[in-house]
């Protein structure tokens, strides 16, 4: 483990700007020389709530549009969603972000979004929305269409088109799968989009013959299909949970197993071999245990699964996965075998999920004693630059050090 020097705080930073607030992570990036090789963060965070006023503006329909002004997004997400507690706790970085300013950027979601990419040594940051995690559970179809659309708009034209350095996989409205589908053939090919996303809180059949060709427009462009996690305190089963705790740690893993159940058993990766599937969000101890009990299963009853040719874990070990968050960190030795049971070296792949309060460092993966220095690059970086097809790209910070370092080498 490296020895931290001491902080050096910027005196002219706010007392909650980003940069004071990740000073710590500054000086890791730097005594871990993360300089030396890139970092792409493919699950990052903004609050598309501080931008609401810009996104109301690209929602199509008029009635709509002035709906969602008049109860200033109220309209997005139903009571359901809603928990008990306080989940950020005393994180100044929650209570502070709405007053928090970027000079000088195209779009204050730039400026604060570079702001915590140069703090952590994070090159590209692929960045999600976040209360819209919980908008498949509208009710109303025409809500998810229309503000997916909406948002995707915004984000293209006003923060993708921008900066190259923030990517983003694009919100598909799973609840119209015709929507979806025409979500994939009009914003493929612009600039930052490296994919789609669907979030797993919702109770749609993911298998139904009616998103096949979303599935084969995606295979066909080479694009993967991220599914991201959430909860929902509302669930049948979750709502007999009293504490955040649980409802937290059962819930952004449950989503996930139950559509990864559904996507193997009902042969997706088989029907559509080239398209890449990415889980994010939910945690790594889940897959072993799904891999043990889906193979268990199959052998048993492969009948039921006709379009399966091999074991739901050699489906499995095909998909990426997102690191965060990383648990086993006290037992090293269930971690390192997670690793080998997911092949990690080319098939897990980095996720801050900043700034969300369980938000891990690069330093959770640089700092893993069984990793050879290849897996760890591939992890922090490589395989999601292959997947994304991203140009290979420093920070103007670590292009400095690295400017400074040869100058002060040896000849």
């Amino acid at each position: 483990m490296n020895v931290m020097t001491p902080i050096v705080r910027d005196p002219n930073a706010d007392e909650f700007d980003t940069r004071r607030l990740l000073a710590h992570a500054a000086q890791q990036a730097e005594d871990r020389r993360y300089e030396d090789f890139m970092i792409v963060d493919v699950d990052s965070h903004h609050y598309e709530t501080g931008s609401y006023k810009e996104i109301f503006q690209y929602i199509e329909d008029p009635v709509m549009r002035d709906q969602f002004i008049y109860t200033k997004g109220q309209t997005m997400l139903p009571r359901s969603t809603g928990g008990f507690q306080e989940m950020a706790g005393r994180i100044t970085r929650y209570e502070h972000r709405a007053t928090e300013q970027a000079p000088g950027a195209p779009h204050r979601d730039i400026g604060l979004t570079l702001k915590w990419m140069d703090s952590m040594g994070v090159d590209v940051a692929c960045v999600f929305p976040t209360p819209m995690l919980g908008l498949g559970l509208n009710p109303i179809v025409e809500v998810e269409v229309q503000y997916a659309r909406a948002y995707n708009r915004w984000l293209t034209e006003r923060v993708l088109a921008e900066e190259p350095r923030i990517v983003s996989m694009l919100y598909l409205p799973m609840n119209d799968p015709a929507a979806a589908l025409k979500m994939v053939e009009d914003f493929s090919g612009r600039k930052g989009v490296v994919g789609f996303l669907v979030t797993t809180v919702r109770y749609k059949p993911l298998y139904n013959n009616a998103y096949m060709k979303l599935y084969a427009a995606l295979e066909e462009r080479g694009l993967p299909l991220a599914f991201h996690a959430a909860t929902n305190w509302g669930d049948q089963s979750m709502n007999i949970t009293n504490r955040f705790i649980a409802t937290h740690a059962l819930g952004f893993t449950w989503f996930n197993i139950v559509h990864m159940t559904n996507w193997v058993i009902n042969g997706i990766p088989e029907r559509f071999p080239g398209l890449k599937s990415i889980w994010i969000e939910s945690g790594l101890a889940w897959i072993p245990f799904l891999m043990q009990r889906l193979d268990n299963e199959y052998m048993m009853r492969s009948s039921e699964a006709p379009s399966l040719k091999r074991k739901p874990s050699d489906y499995m070990r095909e998909m990426y996965y997102t690191s965060q968050p990383m648990e086993m960190i006290s037992n090293r030795t269930m971690l390192e075998e997670t690793f080998k049971m997911i092949s990690a070296e080319t098939q897990l792949v980095y996720a801050s999920d900043y700034p969300h309060w369980d938000m891990d460092l690069p330093s959770t993966i640089y700092d893993l004693p069984f990793l050879s220095p290849q897996a760890k690059k591939n992890i922090l970086g490589e395989t999601a630059r292959k997947l994304f097809k991203l140009d290979t790209m420093l920070s103007p910070e670590k292009k400095a050090r690295l400017k400074a370092r040869a100058a002060t080498s040896p000849a």
